[in-house]
């Protein structure tokens, strides 16, 4: 598999500022994205006035966590203890998983990490810009934290971002407390957060058997869906690996569709996999997915809400696994169109926000 370059994604590209070396770097290698870059820039920011949601009273809820995380952001690597506490790997193992739970994670596990997990370069921070990612970390820490239900399923609304903005808080938290313990213990640990990845968690938590990746290129769990957001830990210190795991989610998303089908700026392909940087994936459009965030004020968040693993259904629940298994598939997806139409939505704030 082809490593990724962090210029190359959205989010990064969304950041560089006309006459800056990042801006002039980028668009003299690609040309073609110029055009396309440059409107998007020209939209509001996500809870910005000017977007569909905005509220001045709630808006900042979401942007301030996004600010408390620029503001943390440097502590995600630090001193490691010259001393070395030595311990059994199977015990030291169960104490991360512990403390990562005990800290509010709902899923956590563990993978040796390959080149294809780290990016090639980093894009995202102005400061950073086209620094060559060389870490010699063995393992990743993944661990997922859910959303609150209601919340997502009143994307694309305001609600939607102060709860994902809350929950990259809660994983950015946890992935500090990892980082600081196990460097107290002697090893190398740094903390994988919003804004500063030198990894892709989805590829990490796929390897780490917390899930499958879906047609909306998220993370997909039995458990929640893709009512998560993830956090990584890389680190010196040798643990026990988890196993990759597969509930026949290729064949379920197959048939279902209904990310593709509810996406408002159909940014997510109905068709089956195809090769994308190396590698059999779904395709998602990421350009007229951003707009959309853009225009909304929110990062959306419909496919999340429409996928009928994130509803936690019973005859979801109920099944070990749905690979070859279309009967069953198409009776989950019966039940989910009878309860929720297309897709689950609750109108309205919750009566704290009202």
């Amino acid at each position: 598999m082809k490593r990724v370059d962090e210029r190359d994604t959205m989010f990064a590209r969304a950041q560089y500022q006309k006459g800056s070396k990042a801006y002039e770097d980028y668009y003299s290698r690609n040309p073609e994205k110029k055009a396309i870059d440059d409107s998007i820039r020209r939209r509001p920011n996500l809870c910005s006035e000017g977007t569909n949601t905005y509220n001045p009273l709630n808006s900042p809820m979401a942007s301030c966590a996004f600010e408390f995380l620029e503001d943390i952001r440097h502590l995600s690597e630090g001193k490691v203890n010259p001393e070395k506490v030595q311990g059994n790997k199977k015990i030291i193992t169960k104490r991360i998983k512990g403390l990562a739970k005990k800290y509010g994670a709902k899923l956590v596990g563990i993978t040796e990490l390959k080149d294809y997990h780290f990016y090639t370069h980093r894009g995202r921070l102005e400061e950073f810009y086209g620094q060559k990612i060389e870490i010699n970390h063995k393992y990743g820490i993944v661990f997922a934290v859910e959303m609150d239900k209601d919340m997502i399923n009143r994307s694309p609304m305001l609600p939607e971002v102060i709860e994902t903005s809350k929950c990259y808080v809660d994983a950015a938290i946890i992935g500090m407390i990892l980082s600081y313990y196990i460097r107290s213990l002697g090893y190398e640990a740094r903390n994988h957060m919003d804004a500063n990845y030198l990894l892709m968690p989805v590829l990490v938590a796929k390897d780490a058997g917390l899930g499958e990746i879906g047609r909306n290129n998220l993370l997909t769990t039995k458990e929640y869906g893709s009512r998560i957001r993830l956090g990584v830990v890389s680190t010196s210190l040798e643990l026990e690996v988890d196993e990759e795991i597969s509930f026949g989610l290729e064949d379920f998303c197959r048939l279902c569709k209904n990310c593709a089908g509810t996406c408002p700026s159909k940014s997510i392909s109905s068709e089956p996999y195809k090769e994308s940087n190396g590698y059999l994936n779904w395709i998602i459009e990421q350009e007229t997915c951003y707009i959309r965030w853009r225009q909304y004020g929110t990062d959306c968040g419909i496919c999340i809400s429409s996928c009928p693993f994130s509803q936690q259904m019973e005859s979801i629940k109920a099944v070990d696994t749905f690979k070859n298994n279309e009967a069953v598939i198409a009776t989950v997806l019966s039940e989910f169109r009878k309860k929720y139409r297309t897709r689950p939505f609750v109108p309205g704030n919750p009566d704290w926000l009202r």
